[in-house]
């Protein structure tokens, strides 16, 4: 488990079912039961505080992952592990928080 691994979580509803990103810090899913993530979705908007995911990044459906909303969640709702962001895609994730916190 570390920051960029995309995992298939299950969420209590509206959010449900679906792939987050995972962005704490390495050192933290050693010793915390909750983590911050990003939700992922096939509602694309196109707009700065998303960032696209595609099967280049190996994942099956094109969609985003958004930084607009970033919840934290309890780590045991993460069920498998689905991929790992390349290092080009996480500095993407990075630049989206920056700009959906205003800063920039």
């Amino acid at each position: 488990m570390q920051r960029g691994d995309v995992w298939w979580a299950e969420l209590d509803p509206p959010a449900g079912q679906r792939p987050v990103v995972l962005l704490s810090r390495n050192d933290a899913y050693a010793v915390r039961s909750l983590v911050i993530v990003a939700l992922v979705t096939t509602r694309i908007r196109h707009i700065q505080s998303e960032v696209l995911l595609s099967a280049d990044d190996g994942i099956p459906q094109e969609c985003v992952a958004n930084l607009d909303t970033i919840p934290t969640i309890p780590k045991d709702c993460l069920k498998y592990r689905m991929i790992t962001l390349s290092p080009e895609k996480l500095k993407q994730i990075e630049a989206a928080i920056h700009f959906a916190m205003g800063m920039e």
